[in-house]
C-alpha cells in the first residue's frame, strides 16, 4: 500500500476498481456522501489566527448494497454537486 503523499501525486491517473459480492436479490443501493477538506488551514490556526485563505472541498459519494453493505460505487465531485444529480452515475458504476 502506497502512502499518503504517493496516492496524492498519482490521484489524477489512479484507476480503483471496486470489488464486490454480487446481491442474491435484485440491487438496492444506498446513497450518501460526506465532505474533504483538501486544501486549508488547520482548525487550530483557524481558531488562533484567523482564516487566510479559503477552504476547499470535495465530495466523495458512496453507493452501498443495501443487502450486503458492500460499496458499490464511488464518485469524487466539487463540493456544489449534490446527491440526486449523482444517482445515475453511481447506478452506472454497480
Amino acid at each position: 500500500m502506497p502512502d499518503y503523499s504517493t496516492v496524492c501525486r498519482r490521484q489524477k491517473s489512479l484507476d480503483v476498481q471496486v470489488r464486490y459480492r454480487a446481491s442474491d436479490k435484485g440491487l438496492h443501493m444506498l446513497a450518501d456522501s460526506t465532505g474533504i477538506k483538501f486544501l486549508g488551514e488547520g482548525e487550530w490556526k483557524t481558531k488562533k489566527h484567523g482564516a487566510q485563505r479559503r477552504r476547499q472541498w470535495r465530495k466523495v459519494h458512496l453507493g452501498i448494497d443495501a443487502q450486503t453493505l458492500q460499496i458499490r460505487a464511488i464518485a469524487v465531485t466539487t463540493n456544489e454537486v449534490g446527491d440526486s444529480p449523482m444517482a445515475a452515475d453511481l447506478l452506472a458504476g454497480c
